[in-house]
């Protein structure tokens, strides 16, 4: 079976290409390496140096012919989809539909799609939120990557394409970026090993769900081998944690030194979101293996080791 991985030399997409590879599947993947790396890419993996939105895209389909698409690639910047919205539609929206148009002409059998749980849902109206919960996005990037969900279920209805959505929390671990628009986890990490100061975006109090990348890979497996398995899931812990306990832990784990510094807030960010994952224990059978200390210590440890090499 051939899977086309978009995004598969990014963080979280090259370690789903490293599990299909594990367990088999021949990988093709399109990454215009903007924010990914050839150096996440497994070698085992074939990789077309492209954008989702280009016309070039219809040749790789139409070359290789894949079973399964699997869609990480996005604009995932918050703070740039609010000054950028236009930017922000065009990659997330415009880019997906080419890929749908595309997966629809040569028969492809599921698209997987990767969507947002922490920003779709906006300021939630209950906790934890679950997949029924509204859809009231508070930035561009939250109604963006939440636009092709409707797509999505457009094409299973007038074309017949499967699909399973899987909507993220704030996904952390081995290969995520410390530099430029990354996650907390990460930036806190690279600085508090650095010995560099760390500055924490409002209060620290705003809380969020972090689910290991390891995790999220083991359901984009689940929802590509499984039957029955169309819709949207959730996949986060389950545990609200406020970016002070992040700080506080990975304090302990790196031995940093210092204090925090406050800056001010982000705009276009939910204050208090974590999600239940109930469903796709149910339907899936996934929940979560790797619980947030030991998650925190692997990926201290992975950046500490490619920082020495």
């Amino acid at each position: 079976m051939k899977v086309l991985v978009t995004g598969g030399a990014g963080f979280i997409g090259s370690n789903v290409v490293d599990l299909y590879i594990e367990r088999g599947y021949d990988v093709v993947v399109v990454d215009n390496l903007s924010t990914g790396r050839e150096s996440n890419l497994n070698p085992r993996a074939k990789l077309y140096k492209l954008d989702i939105r280009s016309s070039e895209i219809s040749e790789v389909f139409e070359r290789e012919r894949p079973d399964y698409i699997n869609h990480h690639a996005a604009q995932i910047d918050v703070r740039r989809s609010v000054t950028e919205p236009i930017f922000d539609a065009d990659i997330n929206i415009n880019g997906s539909i080419n890929l749908l148009e595309n997966a629809r002409r040569v028969g492809v059998r599921r698209f997987i799609y990767i969507s947002s749980g922490g920003a779709v849902y906006g300021e939630p109206e209950y906790l934890p939120c679950d997949e029924a919960h509204p859809i009231n996005p508070i930035c561009p990037y939250g109604a963006s990557k939440h636009v092709v969900e409707h797509y999505l279920y457009m094409y299973k209805e007038i074309h017949d394409l499967d699909y399973s959505v899987l909507r993220y929390a704030n996904v952390y671990g081995p290969r995520q970026d410390p530099l430029g628009e990354a996650g907390v986890v990460a930036i806190f990490t690279g600085k508090m090993l650095a010995g560099e100061q760390v500055v924490i975006n409002g209060d620290g109090e705003q809380t969020r769900d972090f689910i290991y990348v390891g995790d999220c890979a083991a359901a984009n497996l689940m929802v590509t081998e499984g039957e029955n398995v169309s819709g949207i899931y959730n996949l986060g812990s389950g545990v609200a944690t406020s970016i002070n306990e992040i700080f506080s832990t990975l304090k302990d784990v790196t031995a940093y030194q210092n204090p925090p510094i406050h800056g001010p807030a982000k705009l276009g960010e939910t204050r208090h979101i974590y999600l239940t994952a109930e469903k796709a224990k149910q339907e899936l059978g996934w929940q979560p293996t790797i619980g947030l200390l030991d998650g925190l210590e692997r990926t201290v440890e992975y950046t500490r080791e490619a920082g020495a090499s």
